[in-house]
């Protein structure tokens, strides 16, 4: 089992302090939450609440991921960066290949980009991209980022994205960007199921592993057999015990921010790295 720090709703200036102490404490990642925005009114319900109110308010802080893990990767040498998660279709496929790539770059291959299709209606429109069929179009990203990740000269035709030969220039990843995917949707876990690895919201023990379980059944039926990676934050899993029982239903790694479980969800940031180091102490050391 390994530990992802989420980075969601942090200040920037805590960041570097923040994956500095878990690069020295072993924890294997840390995640950042991807908003361009904060519309003030919403066209679209947030899907994660019953009352489609959103978890976070206007005084939350979003940084850009891909700037912040490139800034991260120059004062750690063992953490992995990684999105909780990036809204791919909003952006332009080339430009977000390239962004990634040098990411992947700076950071020596230790970027694992974990992408979402998004669920605000006014996001899309403002940065002048289709919402309608955004998870059709988000699929073909894929391949197409792929494509521009080989360093090889191509040509593209696909239902959105079409280019005559070309190459993406240096920098190019010289391992596998791992891709996973976040959502609960059966058309999500499908997504998932065609990639790397699943990330799951705050959801149940029980539900986390029902829907491992659907994306198992998924591969099965692609003839898929090769490891697949999960990413889960569990409501109710809070030790040891709890996090062995998500490893045996195939989670490989936990979503934690580590200081709520001594400080609550505080602003000190003496207090997060405290929570951190003890957090390292009490459960990833022993799981170890």
């Amino acid at each position: 089992m390994k530990f992802v720090i989420s980075g969601a709703f942090q200040p920037p200036a805590h960041l570097i302090p923040l994956a500095k102490a878990a690069d020295e404490a072993g924890y294997a990642a840390i995640g950042f939450s991807d908003h361009a925005v904060y519309p003030e009114t919403l066209d679209t319900p947030y899907p994660y609440t019953e009352d489609g109110v959103r978890r976070y308010d206007e005084t939350t802080e979003f940084p850009d991921p891909w700037v912040t893990a490139g800034t991260l990767s120059a004062v750690t040498k063992n953490l992995r960066f990684t999105t909780n998660a990036f809204v791919l279709p909003m952006r332009n496929p080339y430009l977000a290949a390239k962004q990634i790539a040098t990411a992947a770059a700076l950071s020596n291959d230790r970027i694992t980009l974990t992408i979402g299709v998004g669920w605000s209606k006014v996001e899309f429109q403002l940065v002048g991209q289709e919402f309608e069929r955004r998870g059709r179009r988000a699929d073909e990203m894929l391949t197409l980022m792929k494509k521009l990740w080989s360093g090889e000269m191509f040509s593209f035709e696909g239902e959105f994205y079409r280019c005559e030969r070309l190459k993406m220039t240096p920098p190019v990843p010289t391992a596998p960007i791992p891709v996973w995917v976040g959502g609960i949707s059966d058309m999500a876990l499908k997504r998932a199921a065609r990639n790397d690895g699943w990330l799951s919201d705050l959801q149940t023990s029980a539900d986390i592993i029902a829907s491992i379980e659907k994306i198992r059944g998924y591969r099965r039926a692609a003839g898929r057999s090769e490891a697949f990676d999960v990413l889960a934050s569990a409501s109710d899993a809070h030790g040891i015990d709890a996090y062995r029982k998500l490893g045996d239903g195939g989670v490989t790694h936990i979503l934690t921010m580590p200081w709520a479980f001594y400080h609550g969800i505080t602003g000190e940031l003496d207090k997060k790295i405290d929570g951190l180091k003890r957090y390292a102490e009490d459960v990833i050391q022993k799981m170890a």
